[in-house]
């Protein structure tokens, strides 16, 4: 099935082993979802009922405190998103996931995914890799926040997502890094400043 191809290469880089019989199982559970630029996958509120592959398109994943939007991070093509607590415990989720392109995404659900892993032992092991995917993606910002300065930071999300700097207005880049956007304008351009050679005298 070409519309899950993405999603199969996927999970043959975390388990090689699948078979194409596995593999069809899984492939059975899938259901293709497709979600508009600024509409919503989750909203705080909601349990989160699906685990989702990125087929195409980007989300930001974010929470408002006083008023304010702070957004934990952006998954793009190829990785897995899901408010992965809410999932697990069938409770309310605290945190958004917008749409910040057209998204094409490959959707199970929980009851789909329960069922896999209660048939298909190989099924716990790439659920184990893939919530440790999403346990990354939430948790290491906060961690990064502790240990990291601004442009460090800054720095990663360059190294690590430069397509962002294309597809994603600076005020969310500067929620991200958990200053303003006035703030993030001047790292930028203390930065652009570091990086200029400096003058030759003679």
């Amino acid at each position: 099935m070409e519309k899950f191809q993405k999603l199969k290469s996927f999970y043959l880089q975390l388990f090689p082993e699948m078979t194409d019989e596995n593999w069809d199982k899984c492939a059975a559970m899938l259901k293709i979802r497709k979600i508009k630029k600024r509409d919503y996958y989750l909203k705080v509120g909601e349990v989160c009922n699906t685990v989702a592959f990125v087929n195409s398109g980007l989300v930001r994943i974010y929470y408002e405190l006083d008023d304010k939007e702070k957004i934990i991070c952006f998954i793009g093509e190829h990785q897995y998103v899901s408010e992965y607590q809410s999932f697990l415990t069938r409770q309310p989720s605290m945190i958004y996931i917008q749409a910040l392109e057209d998204l094409e995404l490959v959707e199970t659900s929980y009851q789909d995914l329960q069922h896999l892993y209660s048939t298909m032992p190989e099924a716990n092991i790439i659920g184990r890799l893939i919530a440790e995917q999403l346990f990354v993606n939430i948790n290491a910002t906060g961690l990064l926040e502790r240990m990291e300065s601004i442009e460090q930071r800054y720095l990663r999300l360059i190294e690590e997502q430069p397509e962002l700097l294309q597809k994603v207005p600076q005020y969310m880049i500067a929620s991200y890094l958990g200053i303003t956007p006035e703030a993030f304008s001047r790292v930028k351009a203390r930065m652009n400043k570091d990086k200029k050679p400096a003058s030759l005298s003679y």
